[in-house]
């Protein structure tokens, strides 16, 4: 049972942590009104969304090992402080450059708290079900924040104005900084130094290939700019690997990736990172493109997502030491499959009963991934990586999200293209094209998650969600608890 102080730690972990995800789709819905007061260019606006997925994904294993370097509740509060300052001057900014600027500070800040996040819980609560009532709450933010993201989007949208995607961080932002000092335990960092070629080859080699899996739908994959920015990607990672081999204190330790069961939950992750964020983005235009659902209903539209991940992880962590991780991570992702596999046969004269059925299952197979895979993430590792843990565990959901989201998108426009020039260039066969496109994107975004479930139920060993596996070497005396950890 979570009490006392303890409780507003993880309000604190847990707020900071649907921030982060929200602002990953918040935005979407305000780009239309975006584009019109600060005159982007229809190329250009893309970038008020790429800026900060780029920065994000590319900076989360560097975010992860500082906070095991520097002290996570340190490191905590500097990017919840980058995050919320950068927000406000989002919200306030008069040009283009200046808000692509912001948003590619808020992913700076996103990524050191996100996997700061993560470790706190890790560190912060006994293992056991403590641990996996705190993990419940942020499976269930991490799982709910893009759904929510379009719903609260909208909705600023509709009753002030785009700026307030922004600006409503920063309240909460401040509120969460003055608390955390209180909160949160202060845990110093690992004695040790921050493998700074390594990090930089990580971070350079994540960012271009987010880079060019973010330009590949729009520029096309035989764009010059996404071929070289694939490739300098593999070349650059390539280099991180050298570095790491010859480093005596590497990025990513030595045999961190050998578990097997750490190895194969990060698989699994990328690949359902793959078909829910690709659900978010195709569903948002079929909603209101060929539904004509206005911004504010297409966001309440989402709202099964967001309170099936709450409910189901929620009610999973009271029986979580009880049940079988690899049945957890079959079932999951089968369940987005086939919510998936729904969502694809939608038409133009769907009601959004039809939705409402695909939305639900992907809730619910998003809720009883989340949490096993979270736990996962750091079952056994020594406390000092933990930070590094979670940052590979959100660096795969985000490069899962653009690769998936890259490819499908690729797919739908080849295939409605070639269902035109069949069909002709008439409306109904514009729309029609756009419905062929959708379901075939879902379809491919299906199988994804399908094999995630078959990848889990191979790969996974049998333990319980919430034990460490069999594998395991770090100890409940490496993770104290709250009430035990000092004060700063």
């Amino acid at each position: 049972m979570i009490r006392g102080r303890s409780r507003i730690a993880l309000g604190v972990i847990a707020a900071a942590q649907l921030m982060v995800m929200l602002d990953m789709t918040i935005v979407n819905v305000a780009l239309p009104s975006i584009h019109r007061e600060l005159h982007f260019s229809t190329t250009n606006l893309t970038w008020v969304i790429d800026a900060y997925v780029l920065v994000f994904g590319g900076l989360l294993l560097l975010g992860g090992r500082s906070g095991d370097l520097f002290g996570r509740r340190r490191m905590f509060a500097v990017g919840l402080s980058l995050f919320t300052a950068a927000s406000l001057a989002g919200g306030l900014a008069g040009s283009p450059g200046m808000l692509v600027a912001a948003r590619a500070v808020q992913g700076v800040g996103a990524a050191i708290v996100a996997p700061a996040a993560l470790a706190l819980i890790a560190t912060t609560f006994a293992e056991g079900r403590e641990r996996n009532r705190a993990m419940s709450v942020y499976a269930a933010m991490t799982g709910a924040g893009g759904a929510l993201g379009l719903v609260l989007g909208g909705l600023l949208v509709e009753v002030a104005s785009w700026r307030w995607v922004l600006f409503v961080n920063v309240p909460i932002g401040a509120a969460l900084l003055a608390l955390a000092p209180v909160a949160l335990p202060r845990i110093d960092g690992h004695r040790g130094r921050l493998d700074i070629p390594g990090a930089v080859a990580a971070s350079a080699g994540m960012s271009l290939l987010v880079f060019g899996l973010v330009r590949a739908p729009s520029s096309g994959w035989a764009n010059w700019t996404t071929i070289a920015a694939l490739v300098l990607a593999a070349v650059v990672l390539a280099a991180f690997l050298v570095i790491e081999r010859s480093s005596k204190e590497p990025l990513i330790p030595r045999g961190f990736l050998s578990d097997r069961n750490r190895s194969a939950g990060y698989v699994v992750i990328l690949l359902v990172g793959a078909a829910m964020l690709s659900l978010l983005f195709f569903l948002t235009q079929f909603m209101q493109e060929t539904l004509r659902y206005s911004s504010l209903l297409t966001g309440v539209g989402y709202l099964p997502i967001p309170f099936m991940v709450a409910t189901t992880s929620l009610l999973l962590s009271r029986r979580a030491r009880h049940i079988n991780i690899r049945l957890l991570l079959g079932a999951g992702p089968a369940l987005i499959a086939a919510g998936l596999l729904l969502a694809s046969t939608l038409t133009a004269s769907s009601g959004y009963l039809h939705v409402f059925g695909a939305l639900v299952m992907v809730g619910l197979g998003m809720g009883l991934s989340l949490v096993p895979l979270t736990l996962n993430a750091v079952a056994g590792v020594p406390r000092h990586e933990h930070g590094l843990a979670s940052s590979v565990l959100n660096a795969a959901q985000q490069v899962g999200g653009a690769l998936g989201l890259a490819v499908l998108v690729t797919i739908s426009v080849a295939v409605s293209q070639r269902y035109l020039g069949a069909a002709g260039h008439s409306a109904a066969a514009r729309t029609a094209a756009a419905v062929h496109g959708f379901q075939i994107a879902m379809r491919f975004g299906s199988a994804a998650a399908l094999a995630a479930a078959v990848l889990a139920v191979i790969f996974l060993r049998s333990a319980r969600a919430g034990e460490a596996p069999p594998a395991a070497t770090a100890s409940d005396a490496e993770k104290p608890s709250l009430a035990k950890s000092p004060r700063g």
